[in-house]
């Protein structure tokens, strides 16, 4: 058992199946060192588990919570291309919140992203941040997340 795979346990979680593409992308991609997830939705099963704009029909806590699913949604797409032991550093996440009329608080609702990869990854999991408020999300979601993870350097590299 890795120490991702001890990490998750602990907090009573289980890397989910990724989330087919709504579109024409790919949950995520490789370029060299690193992988770029594309926008995840707090999706359990196939199902977005809410729906609405953060600030009235989803309240701050509810957004967190659902920040969270949308980071480990993004976690199992980074899996789908590298072991996640592999990660050495979350580099960015980018979070946008549908937000009602008025709302601001954006960045606590995103800190429920954040503050999952950090109990996950510790220190590698701080990252930089961007937190968004958006008229509207796909399928009405109220949260969307996608980071970058920097992977150790793949045994084809030489250095000389």
């Amino acid at each position: 058992m890795t120490d991702v795979d001890k990490a998750l346990a602990r907090l009573g979680l289980t890397l989910p199946t990724v989330v087919p593409p709504l579109a024409a992308y790919r949950p995520a991609v490789r370029s060299g060192d690193y992988v770029y997830t594309s926008g995840q939705l707090p999706m359990v099963d196939g199902a977005l588990v809410a729906a609405g704009k953060v600030g009235a029909e989803i309240d701050p806590d509810q957004g967190y919570d659902l920040a969270r699913i949308c980071a480990l949604n993004a976690l199992a797409a980074v899996a789908s291309i590298a072991p996640l032991d592999e990660v050495v550093q979350i580099v960015k996440v980018v979070g946008f919140v549908a937000s009602a009329p008025g709302f601001t608080g954006q960045p606590k609702v995103l800190n429920g992203a954040s503050e999952l990869l950090g109990e996950v990854f510790g220190d590698a999991g701080t990252h930089a941040r961007s937190a968004v408020g958006v008229a509207e999300l796909p399928l009405g979601a109220p949260v969307e997340v996608e980071l970058i993870a920097q992977l150790a350097p793949s045994a084809k590299t030489v250095l000389v």
